[in-house]
């Protein structure tokens, strides 16, 4: 079988974008809304977790215990507390959430302290789409890699540009950011594999076309495909 055949394309290796450039023939421009780099697998920069519906939180408000409790995050990403106006939890991190807290029950408590705790966690889902054979979202089953997403789906169809693969991801603050992997150049040269743990919203889509422009790509193929929980969640246009 040829090394572009459909049993080689669901056991390729994650190559991220700095080999791109490399080995593509035509370069992928970034843009300043979308800028394509280097993932890390952690970093200090992007290693808090951002609260999403279905969460539970312990709300703990020192300075009146009786406020205190256990709460779920709504389905449009709010928390409501007695005495305080809906709170936006959603794509947030639980230190920014007490502060918004202790700002709504500033009329209401002299010096309002107030942690955030958070104690379950919803369900971690991807989306994955484009060609690939079963479309859709998944539970992550743990730390797995867009190579390991893909397989998941059902593997990259023969349409499927398998060097030129869009992930998107909020990232902690809000900020969206995609890059570009080519999942078959590790097959070649395992060195140049860069295996990165996929998180919760993350999005994996592949594409049937050449991206020349990565952030155009985005905004005209991209969004009208996801499901309505991940538009509402990723706003594509940074609005």
């Amino acid at each position: 079988m040829s090394p572009s055949g459909p049993i080689l394309r669901a056991g390729l290796t994650v190559f991220a974008a700095g080999a791109l450039a490399q080995c593509a023939s035509t370069k992928i421009i970034p843009s300043s809304e979308f800028p394509a780099e280097y993932w890390q697998t952690a970093g200090p920069g992007d290693s808090s977790y951002l609260l999403a519906p279905g969460d539970t939180v312990d709300i703990v408000v020192h300075s009146a215990p009786e406020l205190s409790r256990t709460l779920d995050i709504g389905p449009d990403g709010r928390l409501r507390l007695p005495l305080a106006a809906p709170v936006i939890a959603q794509a947030r991190t639980a230190e920014e959430v007490a502060v918004s807290l202790e700002f709504a029950l500033k009329d209401e408590l002299n010096d309002p302290a107030v942690d955030v705790v958070p104690t379950k966690f919803a369900s971690q889902q991807i989306f994955v789409g484009g060609e690939v054979r079963d479309p859709g979202m998944f539970d992550l089953p743990g730390q797995i890699d867009p190579l390991q997403a893909t397989i998941l789906a059902g593997g990259i169809t023969r349409d499927g540009r398998d060097r030129e693969v869009i992930i998107i991801r909020r990232l902690p603050g809000g900020e969206v950011r995609s890059v570009v992997f080519d999942l078959r150049a590790g097959a070649f040269n395992p060195e140049l594999a860069a295996f990165l743990p996929l998180r919760r919203f993350d999005i994996v889509y592949v594409p049937r076309t050449r991206i020349s422009e990565q952030n155009q790509f985005v905004q005209q193929y991209i969004r009208s495909a996801l499901p309505i929980e991940f538009s509402l969640f990723y706003d594509i246009r940074g609005q």
